[in-house]
């Protein structure tokens, strides 16, 4: 094979990770690249070489082209492989790296500039007969202009920035009264992500499903598609389950929508891997319409590779080594059947917003038919500065009930503590009839949202945290005395249990009292009748941690029903999961207990409190109110963003505010973040004497 000697991998995370095992399977030396804030990340440690770009923030790193071409350069690497996102479809990077003698190993510059833009490449595969969505896809359309021909589309509708992806200031519009307000909105979200506020709007299609055909192509005229994947599973336009091939298609439109992918690539002279994408109406699956080109690899690109056997980054590699591709169409075939679910550093009980921390408790699935593809180390820093993504779980089985099955097992056989991620939401979705059905399209998630039932924190989850507690104040220091050392509870006359307090959220603790040795104790929680409980050591399966020594996993009885759980502690905070669920608990000392009793002294019950709490880690990137502003319930005080999610702060009550952040400050999860004191309102009239009086009882 004529190919590469040094390969930089222009990327992070579990997509640098994939891209330099295919690398070094090949004999070609992996470079990789990192910020300060990956300096100890796993796509380091599996490079032969990694360079430092600079600082956290991507505009200083992942997305400096002069930095990442003088990595190549000083490592003499011939080409770069920008994997997805960051660089990987920029067209003055592409251009950039042809002026420096470097390969970039995507589609040439030409194909980037038409298919990079939604507006662009949809009039450009139209005028080559490919399906298009009916809608006003022109360039430079003033919001007017949109608005004068949004009745000619019909609602629903849909605006979407010309540029870039991933859903991002994507709207629908239901009604004419929305649209003005939705085309400001997309304007501004369009530009803050893409530099680039022109839009299209196109007709909304009813319960679409999301079909995307995975393409290669080569510089001598061959190209050949490897099937499709039903990529319906989204989350606000974002993928959340792929699958292929779509239980949706029979053989006669896969073979139609994959000619038309084809077509599109060769339109642009394409080559590499790309993905075309359609949306179909699952009422007329037969009926297809083009909706973008994805010219780069897809997050979801391991089930294609998964039913066809075909390393897509291996070809990635080839084809800009200039060698031809050495499959026909006829010689592809589809077997089994293979779902991804993606793994995120997020919180889906707090409206998916992203989540930070280190992670202290590791274990990932493996076993027949699975593949996890995965940025995860033990001791991992995950941090706001980036996408969310952790890694992706991937199951396959020779059919789709099979496979659905693996990917549960899969997933509830994955453990991460240290931070919130949306496992238990991934498996939610797996078992949930319609997705087993493959009923599906891109509305389901939101629809089903409201009915998911996660778990919550139960009396085991509670007993488990206090015993693991209570087991380390058992142990003995060195030269004690056990009789004085250890929380027995016994004093002259009734022993007395030894009380943890736990808080379960930011404002809402519980009490569990102990009494005896962890293997066999009385457990009270909140004052209820004390029950028999115990702590022991059980067997689950390897588990990594960032120090190695010391149990992970318990067996937790209580009242006679037994459970196992890894418990890990960060300080004061306690991480328990089991079967893709876990919890966070906070012990709390007596100081701050006695503090949380004095401050809600003064508040009547079941008042909203004044104070304002980040949901999620971040940096604050707006302040709407100044100290001394009076507020109204729901009125803006900050914004704050992480992992490229904007998340305003409200007031939950009126009052005046106090603020004492500025743009540019970090904030941490629930960190207090405003105050709001109550205050009259000088407008708001008398109160009626008489009607209070009546209410108190008084006479009239």
């Amino acid at each position: 094979m004529t190919t590469f000697d040094t390969v930089l991998v222009a990327n992070r995370g579990e997509i640098a990770c994939r891209i330099i095992r295919t690398l070094q399977r090949l004999g070609i030396r992996a470079v990789a690249v990192y910020s300060d804030a990956d300096r100890d990340a796993k796509h380091v440690g599996l490079a032969d070489v990694a360079v430092r770009l600079g600082p956290a923030k991507a505009s200083l790193s992942y997305l400096n082209p002069e930095a990442i071409l003088g990595a190549a350069r000083s490592t003499g690497a011939q080409a770069i492989h920008p994997g997805y996102g960051f660089l990987s479809e920029n067209q003055a990077f592409a251009q950039a790296c042809a002026a420096a003698g470097v390969v970039f190993i995507g589609p040439s510059v030409h194909a980037l500039t038409v298919m990079g833009d939604k507006i662009r490449s949809k009039n450009h595969v139209a005028e080559s007969g490919v399906p298009v969505i009916p809608g006003v896809s022109l360039p430079g359309q003033t919001d007017d202009q949109l608005t004068k021909a949004a009745p000619d589309i019909g609602y629903p509708m849909l605006i979407k920035p010309s540029a870039g992806g991933g859903g991002k200031g994507m709207l629908r519009v239901d009604r004419p009264e929305e649209l003005a307000a939705a085309l400001v909105t997309a304007r501004r979200v369009a530009a803050g992500a893409f530099g680039d506020d022109t839009l299209l709007i196109e007709r909304f299609v009813s319960t679409p499903r999301h079909i995307e055909v995975q393409v290669l192509a080569d510089a001598h005229g061959g190209v050949i598609h490897l099937g499709e994947r039903e990529c319906s599973l989204q989350r606000r336009h974002q993928k959340v389950i792929e699958e292929a091939p779509s239980p949706l298609l029979d053989e006669a439109t896969r073979a139609r929508i994959g000619e038309a992918a084809c077509s599109a690539a060769l339109s642009v002279g394409y080559t590499g891997a790309g993905t075309v994408e359609f949306l179909v109406s699952d009422a007329a699956p037969d009926e297809f319409f083009f909706m973008e080109m994805n010219t780069r690899l897809q997050v979801e690109h391991p089930v294609t590779e998964m039913i066809t056997g075909i390393d897509l980054v291996e070809w990635q590699v080839r084809v800009a080594a200039g060698e031809p591709l050495a499959h026909r169409q006829e010689d592809i075939v589809l077997t089994g059947h293979a779902i991804e679910a993606r793994v995120y550093a997020e919180n889906p009980e707090r409206g998916f917003l992203p989540t930070t921390g280190t992670v202290l408790a590791l274990r990932e699935a493996h076993g027949d038919g699975i593949r996890v593809d995965s940025a995860l180390i033990a001791g991992l820093v995950v941090s706001a500065d980036y996408d969310p993504m952790l890694a992706k779980v991937v199951a396959w089985a020779p059919d789709r009930v099979g496979a659905l099955a693996r990917l549960d097992r899969a997933l509830a056989d994955t453990l991460v503590l240290g931070l919130r991620t949306n496992l238990e939401y991934l498996r939610l979705l797996v078992r949930d009839k319609d997705v087993a059905a493959g009923r599906l399209d891109t509305g389901l998630i939101e629809r089903k949202l409201p009915g998911l039932a996660f778990r919550t924190i139960d009396d085991h989850v509670l007993a488990a945290a206090a015993l693991f507690l209570h087991r380390a104040a058992w142990s003995v220091p060195s030269g004690a005395d056990p009789a004085w050392s250890r929380p027995t509870g016994w004093r002259m006359g009734p022993h007395v249990a030894t009380r943890y307090v736990l808080a379960t959220s930011p404002t809402e603790v519980v009490t569990v009292a102990v009494l005896g040795a962890p293997g066999g104790a009385s457990v009270s929680i909140d004052g209820r009748t004390a029950v028999p409980a115990s702590l022991g050591v059980a067997r689950s399966g390897p588990v990594r941690t960032p120090a190695s020594g010391g149990e992970q996993s318990f067996r937790v009885e209580v009242a006679g029903v037994s459970r196992v759980f890894t418990i890990a502690a960060d300080g004061a905070r306690l991480w328990i999961g089991a079967d893709g669920f876990s919890v966070d608990v906070v012990q709390r000392t007596g100081a701050e207990t006695l503090a949380d009793e004095l401050a809600g002294l003064g508040r009547v019950a079941g008042a909203a409190s004044p104070d304002v709490r980040s949901p999620m880690p971040g940096t604050v990137v707006a302040v709407h109110a100044a100290s001394g502003d009076r507020v109204t319930v729901g009125q803006a005080i900050l914004s704050v963003e992480a992992m490229k999610m904007e998340h305003q702060l409200t007031a939950a009550t009126a009052g005046i505010v106090t603020v004492t952040l500025k743009p540019g400050d970090l904030v941490k999860l629930d960190q207090i973040v405003a105050t709001v004191a109550g205050a009259p309102d000088p407008d708001a009239p008398e109160p009626d004497t008489a009607t209070v009086n009546a209410d108190k009882g008084a006479p009239q």
